[in-house]
């Protein structure tokens, strides 16, 4: 969706960055998001005010006392003031407004630095972000403006961190269509995709067929959500839905602004460790989404007490965490790595009971190697369970093809690949050439793995030979039509 000229300025921006001495993406993105947030706060202020002014209501600026805060203030300001003025003044206040009503993500900027220490460089960046006039574009491309930085992000992080492709997000949310009322949350929520993309499906599915329309790779946009009348269900939708927690600072605020510029204002993001003794597993949750870190290391002594498998395997922590965030009939799609479908250690094996007894295993979409390309070429695999009950069967999935191509480029084909036939079989589990369903005796049979491949029925294609004699007589046939042009060429020598 993004115009030619709006990248050309996001690449400028970035080489800014670099040449300025700030290599690092993640580094880069997080003091890029400070800019934009300052810059944000002063243009839903205004907005605020206008609202106020049409309704007839009071209206408290948050810059009150403080209107040297505000971007349109501070700047024109030459180089070494902006700086300046930037470092001692306008940095502190972002880090210190209460949480409110208008102030966003400020509550975890408790420990942000500002490490933008050239004043060329602030100058720069302040008038390539002003000239990308992000307050009079629509919520669409104010999202695709900070997707299309977090690009940048193309090397795995610390932890098993890497961001998951938003097509398999987009899938995953079709597979537990979230509603308006629901509860959806990721406890490992990175920039925030999972939950983007709930509230987005939900716009959709509350939003005209004829207002929607579709980009280039058929990714819909204008998601507005006309037929959301009540103002309590905006209400829910963007203050009450959408909950998220990550044990990393830096990608928390990351993610907060990724859903500020999706116009969730007020997005429900802590930073947490959801493992920790700390975190509370209530279960609360309608919906989990999510994709964790598959190889982080956890203090063995600050485990949860709530978890029942013995572990510090933080994947098969997670999978059981998920499990205890969910209310009964409450619905989860994650992202595991193979390992935990057939691991043999015991802890593997009682994190698979509990999901075939425990709960209803729908389904496990088993997804080529290369979908997680150039971060990581681990072989991975999307379950769906709802909480609750007891399995019965499970329906198997082999994506073959995820519409890119599955090399460390990861080539646009056609966006979709096998993604739509995954959604429309599921609803059914039908069975086809890459699905089946699988019964619950059987799998437990099998010290409950869930690996796709061992029950994957191999078809061997019947082949039907010529009889002996038939072949003799052709290889006789050919001898003799050989030693003619033979005898031949003889002739003609």
């Amino acid at each position: 969706m993004l115009k030619a000229d709006v990248k050309s300025k996001i690449n400028q921006l970035w080489d800014r960055f670099w040449s300025g001495g700030i290599s690092n993406p993640l580094t880069a993105i997080e003091q890029m998001s400070y800019l934009i947030f300052m810059k944000r706060l002063e243009d839903l202020d205004n907005q605020h005010l206008r609202l106020s002014d049409a309704r007839g209501e009071e209206y408290k600026s948050i810059f009150e006392n403080h209107e040297d805060c505000r971007w349109s203030h501070w700047k024109h300001l030459p180089a070494e003031e902006m700086m300046k003025h930037v470092l001692v003044v306008v940095f502190p206040f972002i880090k210190e407004i209460r949480r409110g009503e208008d102030t966003l993500f400020s509550e975890n900027m408790k420990d942000a630095v500002f490490i933008i220490q050239k004043p060329s460089l602030l100058q720069e960046a302040v008038n390539i972000l002003d000239g990308l006039n992000i307050s009079a574009q629509n919520h669409d491309v104010q999202g695709d403006i900070y997707e299309y930085l977090l690009n940048e992000l193309k090397t795995s992080g610390k932890n098993g961190q890497f961001r998951t492709p938003r097509h398999i997000i987009r899938m995953m949310v079709g597979l537990v269509e979230p509603q308006i009322g629901m509860n959806i949350c990721d406890p490992a929520c990175g920039t925030g995709g999972f939950l983007i993309n709930a509230y987005e499906y939900i716009l959709r599915m509350n939003t005209s067929e004829d207002i929607i329309k579709y980009d280039e790779q058929g990714v819909p946009y204008n998601l507005v959500g006309d037929k959301i009348i009540k103002k309590e269900h905006w209400n829910l939708l963007r203050r009450e839905s959408l909950y998220g927690y990550d044990n990393d600072s830096t990608m928390t605020r990351i993610g907060l602004m990724n859903m500020i510029l999706h116009g969730i204002e007020h997005p429900n993001i802590r930073y947490a460790d959801a493992l920790s003794k700390n975190f509370d597993q209530t279960s609360r949750f309608d919906i989990v989404l999510s994709n964790p870190p598959f190889t982080g290391s956890i203090d063995k002594t600050d485990i949860n007490d709530n978890f029942k498998v013995s572990t510090a395997k933080t994947e098969l922590l997670f999978l059981e965490l998920f499990y205890n965030l969910l209310h009964n009939g409450g619905r989860a799609a994650v992202i595991v790595p193979n390992g935990v479908l057939f691991g043999s250690s015991n802890a593997h094996k009682k994190i698979r009971e509990i999901l075939l007894e425990k709960s209803q295993m729908e389904a496990v979409i088993s997804m080529p190697s290369g979908v997680f390309h150039p971060y990581a070429g681990v072989g991975t695999a999307v379950l769906v369970f709802t909480k609750g009950g007891k399995t019965e069967k499970v329906w198997f999935y082999e994506m073959l093809r995820d519409g890119f191509s599955l090399d460390q480029k990861r080539d646009f084909i056609d966006g979709k690949g096998d993604i739509p036939d995954i959604i429309g079989k599921f609803k059914t589990r039908a069975d086809s050439k890459q699905s089946f369903s699988v019964t619950a005796e059987e799998i437990k049979n099998n010290d409950f793995s869930l690996s796709l491949q061992r029950y994957k029925q191999i078809e061997y294609e019947e082949i039907e030979y010529e009889k002996p004699e038939v072949i003799i007589d052709r290889v006789l046939k050919t001898e003799e039509e050989i030693n003619k042009e033979l005898r031949e060429l003889r002739r003609l020598i």
